[in-house]
């Protein structure tokens, strides 16, 4: 099965926080402590939707690996992934090239 790493994954985050947090406000109009609350509740929101669009990516994400796994697990494909007693070529050497064989 392919994982995909943390590093795609944490910039999908990212990715997708910074587009959910919208534009940046002036920090000068903000005044008092009532400010700050509503603030952190505006925050609160934005992390609620990007957790919410994060989820649904991956459930999508999730559903199109198990549609390509199934296709892989075919019986259609089953022929061509079947090696067993067949030399492997690799088609990255050239013809001329004796680079290691896979097994």
């Amino acid at each position: 099965m392919t994982r995909l790493s943390s590093s795609s994954v944490g910039l999908l985050l990212l990715l997708i926080g910074y587009a959910a947090a919208g534009p940046e406000s002036d920090p000068r109009s903000r005044s008092g402590p009532s400010s700050a609350c509503q603030q952190h509740t505006g925050l609160h929101r934005r992390l609620d939707v990007v957790e919410k669009r994060v989820e649904d990516t991956v459930e999508k994400l999730e559903a199109e690996l198990a549609i390509l796994l199934d296709a892989i697990d075919a019986p259609e494909w089953r022929p061509l992934l079947d090696t067993s007693g067949k030399p492997v070529v690799d088609i990255l050497d050239g013809p001329g090239d004796e680079g290691p064989r896979l097994n």
